[in-house]
């Protein structure tokens, strides 16, 4: 019987050490060591049977010869988006989310789309049963193709794989998966470690696709050792409220594709559906007389979308005002309070301010300055910022309003909603924008809220 002993293990680094401290003294981070129970004797030299190492030599890398990456199509245009075009054969995606935000539902979703590829389906936390009610929800008609097992051993689920040679293989979770060779319980960090390790020759040496389904922790970081997203190609972030219909998939790491793509779903009933243009759905469409509302053209990852902001502002009932932002920095938003104050002379210190990103989404965009300080004080003159109107901008300290990058892109997709006006920062190379839009060019604060709400013959009515 193989000796047990117990170790401290980095979570960053991996690094182990034979009591807790602190400071990892290999990486640097703080309050990352975790207990595990290790087996002497048994080492993490799992092999996959079936699969051996051929003998490799060194290469000169002029004779490497490239060859077109063959991808699968995952009959989802957002999924297809994200992943660059396609799932590559025999690489390892990691999709990574809170509990309940709906992992399982598109992965799912999108298998039973997938006609003619052979697909296992391994799942270590639903049983077969649990599974059938899903996808007779999802999909009335089930692939022909689309196995089912209910396995955490990693060894059976191997065996498994080599014996129908699937063409798409999907784990859920990673956090279940085990082998016996180790001690430790699954979902430790030595399990999680040797286990993605392990899945990463399979689907190398053999070159099927894998997909794996992980949770992320309270800090908001996927539960296990940190080298896990270094083993995989490629990590994908499923984010979003789940007290909003809207989903997000972000390309956190993708070494077959960008990493500034991102797909936008919408939770319902029978599943996930892609949103096309989320700009449709994230404007209220009835907002005529209503104070505090801007809409701004932000872009997300590649994708120029307009969405709505939308401020509050009252006097503050106790002696110390409010300050809430919900899908902006709240330290940004104070920011923006002070140059308002400072450089255009509004009093909002004895004011309560409230902030909201309509559609539950959390934008980081700089450009959204403009429209925030746009709704802010629309709500505190309570003036109607014109429906036809959108802008884009930052603000910096001193009250300027910067440029922004791809603003030919905003314009576009403000031209394609319907909008005729839109304030910009002052730029260079516009000339030859070939757009019915009419800009307006702003180089500070108090010249837009002249174009906004002060007595101009341009001003939006």
């Amino acid at each position: 019987m193989a000796k047990t002993k117990t170790v401290y293990v980095c979570t960053s680094c991996g690094a182990d050490s034979p009591k807790w401290t602190g400071k990892c003294p290999s990486c640097g981070e703080w309050n990352t060591y975790v207990e595990e129970i290790v087996s002497k004797g048994a080492g993490a030299g799992f092999a996959v049977k079936g699969f051996e190492h051929g003998e490799t030599r060194p290469r000169l890398l002029r004779d490497v010869t490239l060859k077109e990456e063959v991808r699968l199509d995952m009959q989802d245009g957002e999924f297809n988006r994200v992943l660059g075009g396609g799932l590559v054969k025999g690489s390892l995606v990691l999709i990574g989310g809170e509990p309940g935000i709906g992992k399982s539902t598109l992965v799912l979703q999108t298998v039973l789309k997938m006609q003619g590829i052979r697909t296992l389906y391994i799942s270590g936390e639903e049983s077969a049963q649990q599974l059938k009610l899903r996808a007779e929800r999802l999909s009335k008609d089930c692939s022909d193709e689309c196995y089912i097992l209910c396995e955490t051993n990693l060894e059976q689920i191997f065996a498994h794989a080599l014996d129908m040679q699937p063409s798409l293989m999907i784990i859920d979770s990673i956090q279940t998966v085990c082998m016996e060779t180790l001690a430790s319980s699954p979902g430790s960090i030595a399990q999680v470690r040797e286990c993605s390790a392990a899945i990463l020759k399979y689907a190398k040496e053999s070159g099927t696709p894998v997909l794996l389904i992980g949770h992320i922790n309270k800090e908001g970081s996927i539960a296990g050792p940190k080298v896990l997203e270094h083993i995989v190609d490629t990590v994908l972030q499923f984010e979003g409220d789940r007290h909003y219909t809207y989903r997000i998939m972000r390309s956190i790491k993708n070494r077959f594709g960008s990493t500034s793509e991102l797909g936008i779903y919408e939770m319902r009933s029978d599943g996930l559906r892609e949103v096309g243009n989320p700009s449709e759905l994230l404007l209220t469409q009835n907002r005529d007389g209503l104070s505090g509302v801007a809409i701004a053209a932000t872009i997300e990852g590649a994708r120029p979308f307009l969405i709505e902001t939308q401020a509050l502002v009252s006097s503050a009932v106790y002696g110390m005002p409010q300050r809430s932002a919900t899908g902006f920095d709240l330290r940004r938003m104070n920011m923006l309070l002070a140059v308002l104050e400072k450089r255009a002379g509004f009093k909002l210190a004895q004011k309560d301010v409230f902030l909201n990103i309509a559609g539950g989404l959390h934008v980081s965009d700089p450009a959204i300055d403009l429209p925030v300080i746009a709704a802010v004080l629309s709500s505190s003159l309570d003036l109607v910022v014109g429906r036809d109107i959108c802008m884009t901008g930052e603000v910096g300290l001193s009250g300027e309003i910067r440029p922004v990058n791809r603003i030919e892109q905003r314009v576009r997709e403000a031209e394609k909603l319907g909008f005729t006006r839109m304030i910009i920062p002052r730029m260079k190379g516009l000339d030859g924008l070939n757009t019915k839009i009419k800009l307006f060019q702003v180089r500070k604060v108090d010249e837009a809220f002249g174009l906004l709400f002060g007595k101009n013959e341009n001003r939006p009515a």
